[in-house]
This record gives C-alpha cells, structure tokens and sequence, in this order.
C-alpha cells in the first residue's frame, strides 16, 4: 500500500514539475502575434484557396502586416474586404477593376479536329505530355481534361462541349485555374470588358484552318476596324489592349472566324452595310 502512495506522489511531483516548466517555458519562447494580424484574419473570407498566392488566409494576414502583400491581395473577399483590411492597416485601398477568368478557347467537339483517340486519365498536365501535345490536332487549344474544374473551389469553371468555360458570376479571379493550365491559355481579364478573343494559336491562317473552324487567322481586320487603336494582331493572333478597348464591338462584328466573343450572352450585332460615295 505504502509502495502506490509513494509512486502516485512521484507521478504528482514529476506531472507538477512538468507543468511548472513549460509554463515557464511558453512564457519564455512565445511568439508574439501582432494585433493587426488576428484582425485582419477575422476579416478574410477563410477560403484558402491560395489566391493570394500564399499558402491560406492566415500566410496571406502575415504578409499583409509585414508588409509584402497589398491589403487588397485577397481576390476572394473584393472591394469591401480589402476596405476593411485598409482600415485596420491605415492605409489606402487601390481602385483596382473587379477581373475574371477567360479561356482563350473556342475549339469545340465540333470546331477543333483530333489528331489521336486518347483513352486515360482525364487530366490536363498529362494530356500535355502525350506526343504531339495532347489529342487535339491544334497545339494550343483547350485539353478539356478538367484540371482547372479540380483546383476551383468555387465551382466558377466547368468543361463544356470538349473545352473549359467559365461562370463569371462565380469566378472570384483567384487565378488558381491560370496558374494549373498547362497550356497557360487561361487569362485574368476585366470583368466589365464584353468581348475577348477566344483563340491562344499562333500559328498562320492556313494552318489554323486545318486543326479548326473557329481558330484566328491574323487577318487583322479587327485591327484595322478598331477605332481606339486598342486590338492588335501578334504572332498570328489578336490582342485586346483593355486599358483602350471601349467594348464599341466593332472588332466582333468586322471578325469573319467570329472568335472574338461578346461574353454578356448578347448577340453580336452584324457590321452594317456601307453606301456607296455619292448615295
């Protein structure tokens, strides 16, 4: 009996001495987490998705505090996050436009040709290390293999008809399917711009038509049309300057592949007929 008093009391003492010591020791070693860290925390959305480009909220709180990120970092929470995050920092917010994710895409099932029948794991990074660069006949196009649908914890992204389209109501422009696209066809654009040109191939007109009906050819009739010097044709294919385009549409309508895409859902409206010098 005397032998389990005398080992309960040297578990107490050992247990007791142990306490002793790491409270002493949490005191000693304790990191000290600055205020602005822990508010900014409670006003992150929480979706860690990786946006930011650090690894959660909690990573992206820390660099906004020390400084490395910007209070408007947080593509998830918008404007009226990076407010408040401002707030609490004492600092300005930019007045950055609102963006979204486009593919610059337009090769359907029934657009773009293949060049093999590929039977595997639907996955885009290994679609693109199949010889020849994917089952479909054009080098650039979208792979269709779904890994930008994976990586969206939004469920702004989904393949449609052999291609990758986007719900820009979903889309927060956390930038996670630019980042995963292995044919880095998949850009951040201005969420208030209406049209875009959905083709990323660079290779010349005759080319284009072989692999696909709905390819740019670098006719550079959208250049040509453009009022405000804001569309221009490189490498083969037609670039939006945003900064200019005035979403006018006339770039669209004067289009003959029509890959440059009004993305409201409306129609595009056809060129109208020009009279003649002297009617």
């Amino acid at each position: 009996m005397s032998g389990i008093i005398t080992a309960t009391a040297c578990v107490g003492v050992v247990g007791l001495l142990i306490g002793i010591f790491l409270g002493i020791a949490g005191k000693k070693f304790a990191v000290e987490v600055d205020e602005r860290e822990t508010a900014i925390l409670g006003v992150l959305p929480g979706a860690n998705c990786g946006g930011c480009g650090y690894a959660g909220c909690a990573a992206n709180a820390h660099a906004i505090v020390e400084g490395v990120a910007s209070v408007d970092s947080c593509p998830v929470g918008g404007a009226a996050c990076a407010a408040k995050i401002a707030a609490i920092m004492g600092q300005e917010v930019s007045s950055e436009a609102p963006k979204v994710a486009f593919v610059k895409c337009s090769g359907t099932c029934t657009k773009a040709k293949n060049q093999m029948n590929y039977v595997g794991q639907m996955d885009c990074k290994m679609l693109s290390q199949v010889q020849g660069g994917g089952p479909k006949a054009c080098s650039y196009g979208c792979l269709g293999g779904g890994t930008c649908v994976r990586v969206c914890k939004f469920d702004a992204i989904h393949v449609i008809d052999g291609i990758a389209q986007v719900d820009p109501e979903k889309c927060v422009a956390c930038g996670q399917c630019v980042a995963n696209c292995p044919k880095g066809m998949i850009e951040l654009k201005p969420k208030a711009s209406k049209y875009a040109v959905g083709c990323s191939s660079k290779d010349k007109g005759p080319a284009v038509m072989k692999v696909c009906s709905a390819g740019c050819v670098g006719c550079g009739l959208c250049e040509k049309n453009c009022n405000f010097d804001a569309i221009h044709v490189v490498d083969n294919i037609a670039h939006i300057d945003y900064d200019k385009c005035k979403s006018c549409g006339l770039c669209a309508m004067k289009c003959p592949k029509k890959v440059i895409q009004r993305l409201d859902g409306q129609p595009i409206p056809e060129p109208k007929a020009q009279k003649a010098v002297g009617q």
